[in-house]
């Protein structure tokens, strides 16, 4: 059978999607390098609650971080701003992901505590607006998800850095059907792509003491793509001689972090997306699920923390917001702190946390009034903090 048509259009419309990415490369080699939040006059965190329970359990995030970076504020070194606005009420009037001047204030700070939002889904009451999450990655280049695990008792303490525009996910939705029975996919990766992921992972564990930095690939099957992340990987490490690099497959990776005479043994991990994916709610389980666990979304200008559960509106509905946990976020509000230097302060506020979730629980969050509000527990961590910490 003659295919000449069909191997016609799917050469059309990978060129296409060869130009887009070739346009994407030029912009990366644009980009000027990481912000140095010491050289700043003045760091902006802006303080973004979203809808649903957002605000009530981002506030207390706010007020620990206030707490911890007191004299910061008043020399002026640090400034908060709250920036209203992302709720999906106004998003739905606005038919947009973010509205134009919340987006316009988040770019005029320099990192950003955000709370959860609202993405309809169908069945719900709301109109089919995007992510604001995944519509604030694109708006700020946020191409670095950063993901902690940290279970003291069992010696866990590990950082995922998932690589988040390219990978198997970077054209996602540009696959092609050449016919009825063949269908193409691409996986795409670009030397800056991996040189910015890759060296964000050796700053940070630079930036905290860190001493080990893997990559995790199967390059030895994905010869050319992962095999560019890998190459990259060991020629950056060449720059960091104090830190120990190594590189596993991802298949053995996956078994390596439930042996538990290896796996307290790795610190910071740098992956592919697709590989980054799936790996860090395999390791979040083991602090109780995706919900536990802080993320961050960092860009060369711009660094987005938040927490990664939804907005439950029902708690809102029901009169229960107070109640919520605000655990995530204030994982989140730890991470921040480390992101911009302030290493002290983050470890200190990673130490009341495991006080207060694991070791002494003398408060408990149970997302009602059998429990203590997300005000009552954030008071609990800052007074760990000046009796511990």
């Amino acid at each position: 059978m003659d295919y000449t048509t069909q191997i016609a259009a799917a050469k059309e419309k990978f060129g296409k999607l060869l130009e887009e990415q070739l346009k994407r490369v030029e912009e990366m080699k644009a980009q000027g390098d990481f912000v140095d939040y010491a050289a700043l006059p003045t760091i902006k965190i802006g303080v973004c609650g979203g809808d649903g329970i957002g605000p009530a359990i981002t506030a207390q995030a706010q007020r620990i971080l206030e707490y911890l970076l007191a004299d910061e504020v008043k020399s002026g070194k640090v400034e908060f701003k709250v920036i209203d606005g992302l709720t999906i009420e106004r998003r739905v009037a606005e038919n947009a992901a973010i509205p134009a001047d919340v987006l316009e204030e988040l770019k005029a700070c320099d990192v950003i505590l955000k709370g959860p939002t609202t993405t309809p889904r169908k069945g719900d009451p709301w109109p089919n607006v995007e992510s604001a999450n995944v519509a604030m990655r694109k708006a700020l280049d946020l191409f670095a998800n950063v993901r902690p695990v940290r279970i003291p008792e069992q010696g866990i303490d590990w950082t995922f850095y998932r690589e988040n525009t390219e990978g198997a996910y970077a054209v996602g939705s540009k696959g092609v059907h050449v016919t009825e029975d063949l269908g193409v996919d691409f996986t795409v990766v670009t030397s800056q792509g991996c040189e910015r992921i890759i060296r964000a992972a050796f700053e940070y564990a630079k930036a905290n003491k860190k001493t080990r930095v893997t990559a995790v690939t199967k390059a030895n099957i994905i010869k050319t793509t992962d095999g560019k992340f890998l190459d990259t990987f060991r020629e950056i490490a060449k720059e960091y001689p104090d830190i120990t690099a190594d590189d596993w497959y991802i298949d053995i990776m996956t078994a390596k972090l439930i042996d538990e005479k290896r796996r307290r043994d790795f610190q910071v991990l740098v992956l592919p997306n697709l590989y980054g994916d799936i790996i860090t709610d395999e390791a979040a389980e083991f602090q109780g699920g995706v919900g536990t666990a802080g993320s961050a979304n960092i860009g060369k200008k711009y660094a987005m923390f938040e927490a990664i559960h939804g907005s439950a509106p029902r708690m809102v509905t029901e009169g229960r917001d107070k109640y919520a946990d605000p655990c995530s976020v204030i994982r989140a509000g730890a991470m921040l702190l480390a992101h911009i230097g302030y290493t002290e302060q983050a470890d200190k506020l990673y130490k009341a946390l495991d006080i207060c979730t694991i070791t002494e629980k003398k408060y408990v969050v149970t997302g009602r009034d059998t429990g203590v509000t997300s005000a009552e527990f954030a008071d609990y961590i800052m007074d760990t903090i000046a009796k511990c910490c």
